[in-house]
């Protein structure tokens, strides 16, 4: 088994903490990574993207979804007691569960729904127009700016 340790990269670098974070994280093989409720992840658009997660048995008053620093919680807590209830045989899991997941930057949560035992949650990525790429045009080198460019060569060495 391997192990990491990032404790160099604290020390050198600045404003990285979330990513040697999230490294650490995932390869840490002791965490043992929950299964429930089961989920699944799907690409939408090119920049569009949809969570649905099973939660069969719960209401959408039991469910509550949250962002808190470029995290999304998904809790669910059941309202209902089933301590009236025989049953002979009990496969649908209806237990709390707070799931997480890790969000890039710049992802914004559009929306989320209730339908049919699936919570469906779409998030989209906003790019700031300061981090889009631009094309710069290519102008036609002109006298003019060599001239200004002797000029201040001139004047710098006079």
């Amino acid at each position: 088994m391997r192990t990491y340790d990032f404790t160099p990269l604290y020390r050198a670098t600045v404003g990285f903490d979330r990513i040697t974070d999230l490294m650490d994280r995932v390869l840490t093989s002791d965490v043992a990574q929950p299964t429930y409720p089961p989920y699944n992840i799907e690409k939408t658009a090119e920049n569009a993207y949809r969570i649905s997660i099973a939660v069969a048995g719960f209401t959408q008053e039991d469910l509550t979804v949250e962002v808190k620093e470029n995290t999304l919680h998904v809790t669910a807590r059941r309202s209902v007691n089933d301590a009236q209830h025989s049953y002979l045989h009990r496969g649908i899991a209806t237990r709390a569960f707070d799931r997480r997941f890790a969000l890039a930057d710049h992802m914004r949560v559009t929306g989320a729904a209730h339908d049919l035992g699936m919570l469906h949650i779409d998030l989209v990525r906003e790019m700031p127009e300061a981090l889009k790429p631009r094309r710069i045009e290519i102008g036609k080198g002109a006298e003019g700016s060599v001239k200004t460019i002797e000029g201040l060569v001139e004047t710098v060495g006079a």
